[in-house]
């Protein structure tokens, strides 16, 4: 933990925009880890590095450098309650620890990780626990946020959705 620490004023993030893809990629002082972070041994270690107080202070420093300059879209788990409680527009996406196992399983299976839907669900459902549970930016609903449970809406239904809102919150602002 204490080496963690001691590194963190070294670390930067950077997102840079593939357009092939059609997703930012994340960077780690200049290294691609996009595919890595996205790993369920990584998701294993998250939840409990990220409840290291240290570790989100430069989480949120990096994140409010991210949204200086506004029109950005970002998902997190205390993103409307503590990077950006002002923001024009907040969702709070759910859905059953199930479904989202379920959802995690077929994109790490698709990518070739050999996994079981049972770990899947295992790590869903711990690291909703330590989030809600830890003393620094736990996962909260910010009470101006819109719920929308997405347990049984398809990628387009979300997307139709939640163009609605972003349309109203733009011609509100």
């Amino acid at each position: 933990k204490e080496k963690l620490i001691e590194s963190l004023p070294d670390i930067q993030l950077q997102f840079h925009f593939n357009a092939e893809k059609g997703f930012a990629e994340i960077y780690l002082n200049g290294k691609n880890v996009e595919e890595k972070i996205r790993t369920l041994e990584v998701s294993n270690y998250v939840s409990q590095v990220a409840a290291v107080p240290e570790v989100r202070k430069k989480q949120v420093e990096q994140q409010h450098k991210f949204g200086k300059e506004k029109g950005i879209v970002m998902d997190g788990r205390d993103i409307g309650t503590v990077v950006f409680p002002e923001a024009e527009l907040k969702l709070f996406m759910t859905a059953s620890a199930e479904t989202r196992a379920q959802r995690r399983y077929d994109e790490l299976k698709q990518k070739g990780e050999k996994v079981t839907f049972d770990e899947v669900l295992e790590n869903v459902k711990s690291r909703d626990h330590i989030d809600s549970t830890r003393k620094d930016s736990p996962l909260l609903q910010a009470t101006d946020a819109v719920v929308i449970d997405n347990s049984e809406m398809s990628l387009d239904e979300q997307f139709e959705k939640i163009l609605a809102l972003a349309k109203k919150a733009i011609e509100n602002a």
